[in-house]
């Protein structure tokens, strides 16, 4: 690891605990737009760009839009927790420890014998300047050609789920908000 790649970590690290502990709901809204650019950047110099841009667009951009939007339904301020509820706690640390766990068993990251070196098959690198009209980027000629109908899948979903979103945030036109899809009355 390089000075930037600790710099990102440790912005990342303090980002985090800072958003947990902040009250004012709009600062941590702007906080988790920044980690998220942090986190873009980070999939960035792990050479994932297209996970970067995608963290970029959606975690920073439409969550950010999203999230304000429903802080324009909601108050501006979290309520001060009343008592200490230490689940939250444990469910946290309980799921870290399995994440943690998890990657245990995972090889090196680079090696030549890791399973994801081993198990594609070569015809993808080997016909992929062919099949993509001669287009350098093996990433993208997997995503865009051979995994077309999974990509669009996704695509589809995060459209239906924005829309849907949409049609909850929806407001009538005295601005009320209406649960059932229904106007309500001014009585």
């Amino acid at each position: 690891m390089n000075l930037i790649e600790f710099a990102i970590l440790g912005l990342l690290a303090t980002t985090a605990v800072t958003i947990a502990r902040i009250r004012d709901l709009w600062a941590a809204i702007m906080f988790t737009g920044i980690y998220s650019f942090l986190s873009a950047s980070w999939m960035l110099l792990l050479d994932a760009p297209d996970v970067s841009f995608t963290e970029a667009a959606v975690g920073a951009g439409i969550s950010t839009v999203l999230m304000l939007s429903t802080l324009a339904l909601t108050g501006k301020v979290e309520k001060a927790p009343t008592r200490f509820s230490p689940m939250p706690l444990l469910v946290v640390t309980v799921t870290g420890c399995a994440l943690v766990y998890g990657t245990l068993d995972m090889p090196p990251m680079g090696a030549a014998d890791d399973p994801i070196h081993l198990h594609p098959n070569p015809g993808f690198v080997e016909r992929s300047q062919a099949d993509m009209h001669g287009l350098p980027n093996v990433v993208t000629a997997v995503l865009a050609s051979y995994r077309g109908y999974d990509t669009l899948g996704e695509t589809t979903v995060v459209f239906t789920a924005g829309l849907a979103v949409l049609l909850i945030l929806r407001r009538s036109t005295d601005g009320t908000a209406k649960p059932d899809g229904t106007a309500e009355s001014n009585e």
